[in-house]
């Protein structure tokens, strides 16, 4: 094997899918897939033979969450480079995997395009994103907050402002959909508004004067 191969080793807990991975990296030029687990532990374990140069680890694994594990592989090799994947992009996931020490984060499915653009990236950019994460981060620093409304208020204004009902507030924050409705009668209160139409109406004009300062 020569010297400019790139090292991979994969944490999967799906065993279904480890074949398939193994297919996707004979149809990569460059990369070297080393082994492919579905624990944390079988991957330390295996370190000092895969010497992996990247680690695609998924979140949700049988025995340690991924984003947990960031730390027991940078203990092995302090530059090693770690993309997360998931199912899952939620934006406060996102930013404690970057938090801990990812360089990129995925999403499910790890399609081929996915996996070449996303090694490729981490080559030439040192981190890598699928377009739904970059859409979703980009979301979350662009979103405005309101003086006038406490930080629930806000929360719920964002989701109301994206076309959301009562009902998928309610499961976005685990809440009841009672209690959505209190914030929200208090958000009408606090714009002096009757209806949800008079609401986006008056929140759009909020934005818009933000935006001028």
């Amino acid at each position: 094997m020569k010297n400019s191969i790139i090292r991979i080793i994969i944490l999967e807990s799906d065993k279904s899918l480890h074949n398939v991975y193994k297919i996707h990296f004979e149809q990569l030029d460059g990369y070297a897939l080393e082994g492919v687990y579905v624990s944390v532990a079988d991957a330390i374990k295996d370190f000092k033979y895969s010497k992996p140069h990247i680690v695609l680890s998924e979140i949700k694994l049988k025995d340690e969450n991924g984003i947990d594990s960031i730390k027991l592989f940078k203990k092995k090799a302090w530059d090693i480079k770690i993309i997360m994947f998931s199912e899952i992009n939620d934006f406060d996931v996102i930013k404690n995997a970057f938090k801990k020490g990812a360089n990129g984060y995925l999403t499910k499915p790890l399609t081929l395009d996915k996996l070449e653009h996303a090694l490729r990236s981490m080559e030439k950019e040192g981190a890598a994103m699928s377009n739904d994460i970059v859409k979703k981060i980009i979301h979350n620093f662009h979103k405005k907050t309101f003086a006038l409304f406490s930080e629930r208020e806000n929360q719920i204004v964002d989701f109301l402002c994206q076309g959301a009902t009562y009902k998928m507030i309610a499961q976005k924050l685990f809440v009841t959909p009672s209690a959505v409705n209190f914030h929200i009668q208090n958000i009408y209160l606090k714009l002096d508004v009757n209806s949800k139409s008079e609401a986006l109406s008056k929140l759009e004009q909020l934005q818009n004067q933000l935006e001028e300062y």
